[in-house]
């Protein structure tokens, strides 16, 4: 068929082939003969190579979806024409654009579109259309993860890039799609390194993280424990002797592991691999970086990677992070806290910078409490316990509980201040607080687990307070101690049962659980005394209402009361109960968390997070060096004296040449990324070439030199860049444009280019697109509707069929996994006047799939609900619609006289005024405005002294003014003029509620 026949028949033209009339939904799209072939002669329109047929081809297309025909099998080529023609466009912004729109698009059937955009925008001459390339990788893999093999391809193919504009884009994408291929990495780490000072900070974090998973992979421990090492070298003879005398019966596995032991011992002494040093060097001068995540990943690195004794060098830095936000020195403080365990020292000079300021947010004030007390020594220490003493005093009530805490653990940690610690927190038992005062009692216990012979005194001073505190924890704390240590009080312990006995019934049951355990205590130990006491207690314990404590009465009166039928346990009670208990060890509960990689998510949560990356550990070989070595062809390679000669002008000169280098490249980081990266192979590992230059160029004489160069120029590139960081827009506007003189590009091909931009949006187009500031209401929740979910909001859109109706969108979701099938309403049942449009019926909703319905309702000006039901082919759901009132009217265009003149006419009982304080985030017009059109759909009237709104009914199109009057200090006057009193007095609710909250 051609195309001016297909063209005749949307006409109305006659043919033979003529366009049905659908006597159902035409959103449905009723499948005929004749729309198969009219979508396949619209397909070869568009496959054709004439522009003009390509342009009639998507303007009935778009003619046809406006009229609500089903044109998604026509998706693909529409798409293709879009995608194409755009990323074959001169202008590279258009490019990249073109391949960021195309890779949004979440629908399978274009992948293979997709892969082929992808695979040409990889070789793009434009940075910035790589860079965009490399940022569709990872929606292409998460769309399809069947093409993870091309796409590895193009990602090996991107990570040779020399442009800093590119380097972090696909290091993101290399995390995303094949994080375990680190042999795309090797030859590409050393350039990685060097360009990492000059890559936006966003990739310099991503680079960063991932190089620090390689290299502990690839390089060996640099903190093997070097005594060992002299031992074995210095002594070997007595060394092994030793051994063997002592492993003659030892199993297999023990004689490998001493061994290897051996073996190690037999190694030379560690020397750091030069490309080890290179990652250190290179990322030093970052933590000079303003963006705190460059900062923080900078420092995990070093912790994870550097010698112990240059890890100090990050203290300094994270430190001054701590003026930043508060959310910020948050995760500052988890990794400082994290690091304090194992690397006390380099925070040692700034323990003054974790002092808490009575300003911090709790959480940051119980981070900074863990930092000071894992900074805690014998030199430091009175200084910490005198602040201590001042955070025991906040109002903060959470805070003093973790003060009282870090007491009990510098207690613990430090011998030389126990006896001081406690008897501080004796002090504490007297204050007025009972919160304070139950979580000494707790602290206390744990350290006269320590030496509860030496501290009587304390015990009996607080068996006193049990007619005092009411926590029931701290209670439980006191008779646990009298009962654990009753031999120590041996006058006191009887009378704190007694006075238990009495308020037994009255106890929680933490504390009745201890009652019960003091009684047994006592009555093995002191029967005479408490016998009788113990059988009262077990007697209202075996009519307890928790059946633990039933329980625990049961088991102890046959334990430790002797009967016939008393089993063999009841010889050993004493040895049960009156057992020794080790002491309680006070923990950091950062102690354990460096297993995961420091400035992670995971790291923050203290649980595996998704998509986490554990962090390898150190081989106890080292990897072959040589997988790095990349090799330069030989045409680029001559003699060193030819090199001195040329240095200065073949650089710049194949820098211009090559087309790569972005906007932030220079001829200086082409230099600093060659001799920093061959400078250290050569000289380190010895391994440059037979002529004396290093693996990628560099010379090997001056090498000393060129380093020292290198890292001043590495400290004036950070220096600039913190003084005038470049833009993204900056460096788009210095990018090539590639423009090709004299191409054939004719007006009608911009013309489709422009037509077809939005064509992927009006195929995908919905009957009515509601603004992102509507509200959504929920018509019918997933569970009540067994796997399909309603949700509806006012469109606040001209309902078409009927002008006096409110448009209502409703969007149907399936989340259940079979197809939902005849979606229609039923049964509507309404107050006197009422009406409703129904939607046509949904012949079909797939699992997984959302459809979208337009349901029309004339509520005549009352917030009266729409009752019906919801139906499907197998289940009727009673539903219920009520609107607000403020969706009953539509926006009306007044001047402001005529504004003035209606108000005029409605005074009296048709206007109601209400005085009101603006909430301190709406003093201002936008604010203003945009919560009082959020409440009710009206306009604003222009140019007015005060703000004044006007709308009219959706059924009676009666008059609706609305001012709001602002005067000084967030004081106001709402005023509403309506003709119908109901509407009014409800409106002027729903303002006041909207100005206000």
């Amino acid at each position: 068929m051609s195309s001016s026949t297909a063209f005749n028949e949307e006409k109305g033209g006659s043919s033979s082939v003529g366009e049905p009339e659908y006597g159902h939904d035409p959103a449905s799209g009723g499948i005929f003969s004749s729309d198969y072939k009219r979508h396949d002669d619209l397909k070869e329109m568009l496959d054709s190579n004439k522009d003009s047929l390509k342009l009639e081809a998507m303007k009935r297309i778009v003619a046809m979806i406006a009229r609500g025909k089903n044109a998604s099998d026509l998706f693909p080529a529409v798409v293709k024409n879009v995608a194409c023609k755009n990323i074959e466009d001169p202008n590279q912004l258009i490019r990249a654009s073109a391949l960021r729109v195309l890779s949004s698009i979440r629908v399978t059937i274009i992948v293979p579109i997709m892969m082929l955009a992808i695979k040409e925008a990889a070789s793009d001459m434009s940075p910035y259309v790589r860079k965009t390339a490399a940022h569709a990788i990872p929606k292409l893999y998460s769309l399809d993860p069947e093409q993870k093999d091309q796409l590895i391809e193009v990602i090996e193919k991107l990570l040779a890039d020399k442009t800093t504009l590119v380097a972090g884009s696909v290091v993101m994408a290399f995390e995303e799609v094949c994080p375990e291929r680190i042999d795309l990495i090797h030859k590409n780490y050393r350039k990685l390194c060097n360009l990492l000072i000059d890559v936006e900070e966003w990739g310099q974090v991503v680079i960063i993280n991932m190089l620090t998973r390689y290299a502990r992979t690839q390089f060996l421990n640099p903190n093997i424990n070097e005594s060992l090492l002299e031992e074995g070298s210095s002594g070997d003879k007595k060394f092994y002797g030793s051994e063997e005398d002592e492993d003659e019966d030892e199993d297999e596995e023990e004689k490998e592991k001493k061994a290897d032991a051996l073996a190690m011992a037999k190694r030379k002494p560690y020397v750091m691999d030069p490309d080890h040093r290179l990652l250190l060097r290179n990322t030093k001068p970052l933590l000079q970086s303003r963006n705190a995540a460059v900062v923080m990943a900078v420092a995990q690195l070093y912790f994870h990677l550097a010698p112990k004794a240059e890890v100090g060098v990050i203290a300094k830095a994270l430190v001054r992070l701590l003026r930043s936000h508060s959310e910020v020195q948050f995760v500052v403080l988890q990794n400082v806290a994290t690091m304090t365990i194992k690397r006390r020292g380099m925070f040692e000079p700034y323990l003054k910078s974790f002092y808490i300021r009575s300003t911090d947010p709790t959480q940051i004030k119980v981070l900074k409490l863990e930092v000071l007390t894992n900074l805690a020594n014998e030199t430091n220490i009175s200084t910490i316990l005198r602040e201590f003493q001042t955070y025991i005093k906040s109002m903060d009530k959470d805070f003093v509980a973790a003060t009282i805490q870090a007491i009990g653990r510098c207690a613990t940690n430090i011998g030389e201040v126990r006896d001081t610690c406690l008897n501080g927190l004796v002090q504490l038992l007297s204050n007025r607080d009972e919160l304070v005062v139950a979580e000494s009692v707790v602290v206390i216990k744990k350290l006269l687990q320590m030496q509860p012979e030496k501290h009587s005194d304390i015990i009996k001073h607080m068996a006193k307070l049990t007619d005092n505190i009411q926590v029931p924890m701290a209670r439980a704390s006191i008779l646990w101690l009298i009962g654990e240590y009753c031999e120590h009080v041996p006058k006191i312990a009887p009378d704190v049962l007694r006075k238990m006995a009495k308020s037994f019934t009255n106890e929680e049951d933490i504390v009745k659980l201890q009652i019960i355990n003091l009684a047994a205590k006592l009555y093995l130990t002191n029967s005479k005394q408490t016998k009788l006491l113990t059988q009262y207690v077990l007697n209202l314990a075996k009519y307890d209402q928790n059946y633990d404590i039933r329980d625990r009465a049961r088991f102890i009166r046959q334990l430790i009361v002797p009967t016939e039928k008393s089993g063999a346990l009841s010889k050993y009670a004493k040895k049960l109960f009156l057992a020794l208990k080790p002491a309680p060890v006070l923990e950091s509960p950062f102690k354990d968390r460096d297993h995961f990689q420091l400035g992670s998510l995971s790291h923050l949560l203290n649980a595996k997070a998704g998509g986490y990356q554990e962090l390898p550990d150190w081989p106890e070989t080292a990897p072959d060096p040589s997988v790095r070595n990349v090799e330069v062809p030989e045409w680029t390679k001559c003699s060193s004296r030819e090199k001195r000669k040329e240095k200065k002008v073949e650089k710049p000169f194949y820098s211009d040449s090559e087309g790569e280098s972005g906007p932030t490249e220079s001829a200086d980081s082409d230099s600093a990324s060659s001799s920093d990266s061959g400078g250290s192979s050569s000289n380190e590992s010895g391994s440059g070439s037979e002529s004396g230059e290093s693996e990628d160029g560099s010379e090997s004489d001056d090498e000393e030199e060129e380093e020292e160069d290198e890292d001043e120029k590495g400290k004036k590139k950070k220096k600039n860049e913190l003084k005038k960081p470049v833009q993204e827009s900056e460096r788009l506007e210095t990018l090539p444009s590639n423009d090709v003189p004299g191409s054939n590009v004719s007006k009608h091909k911009h013309k489709v280019i422009a037509m077809t931009m939005s064509c992927p949006v009006f195929l995908t187009l919905q009957t009515i697109s509601p603004s992102s500031a509507l509200k959504n209401f929920e018509l019918l929740h997933r569970i009540t509707g067994e796997g399909l979910s309603v949700d509806y909001c006012f469109s606040r859109q001209p309902f078409s069929p009927d002008a006096n109706m409110v448009a209502v969108q409703m969007q149907f979701t399936n989340n259940g996994a079979a197809d939902t099938k005849n979606l229609h309403i039923e049964d509507v049942k309404l107050q006197s006047g009422m009406r409703v449009k129904e939607f046509p019926e949904i012949e079909l909703l797939p699992a997984g799939e959302t459809a979208t319905a337009v349901l029309g309702i004339d509520f005549c000006d009352s917030t009266q609900a729409a009752n019906f039901q919801l139906c499907t082919h197998a289940k009727k759901f009673f539903v219920s619609i009520q609107p607000p009132v403020g969706e009953l009217m539509r926006p009306v265009f007044l001047t402001e006289n005529e504004f003035k003149k209606e108000q005029g006419q409605l005074m009296g009982m048709n206007e109601i005024a209400e005085k009101l304080t603006l909430d301190a985030k709406c003093r201002n017009e936008h604010a203003i405005v945009q919560r009082v059109t959020a409440a009710a759909n009206l306009s604003r009237v222009p140019c007015g002294s005060d703000r004044e709104f006007a709308g009219r009914t959706v059924t009676s199109s009666s008059l609706v003014l609305v001012t709001v009057a602002t005067k000084e200090e967030g004081a106001a006057q709402l005023t509403v003029n309506c003709e119908k009193m109901v509407i009014g007095t409800m409106l002027v609710k729903d303002i006041l509620l909207a100005l206000t909250q």
